[in-house]
């Protein structure tokens, strides 16, 4: 029994540890602003403390959103169902306002 659970570890830490190829994921990459499946770009801010205070702003309306880095800067991204309630709230407060793109 002992050989088995020898050998299977083995084999684990071999597949875990070949040269070229990481179990670990490789670092996101900045993608197009339309290539994150149904999420709609709502604002534009220009650096990540705007970012995280329009998502903060979001929040509080009850709004779900997430700050990505696309390929044209970072981007705040809400789902299709809530963009206009996100573009109104960001309208009806001072701040970053709606994406332009």
């Amino acid at each position: 029994m002992a050989v088995l659970v020898l050998g299977g570890l083995v084999v684990l830490l071999r597949w875990a540890f070949r040269r070229g190829q990481s179990v670990v994921a490789a670092p996101p990459r900045p993608g197009d602003p339309l290539d994150y499946g149904l999420l709609v770009p709502v604002a534009t801010p220009p650096t990540t403390e705007e970012a995280r205070a329009t998502v903060e702003r979001l929040r509080r309306s009850g709004i779900r959103s997430s700050t990505v880095t696309t390929t044209d800067g970072l981007r705040v991204m809400v789902w299709p169902g809530d963009a206009v309630r996100a573009h109104q709230a960001l309208e009806s407060q001072p701040g970053q306002g709606p994406a332009t793109g």
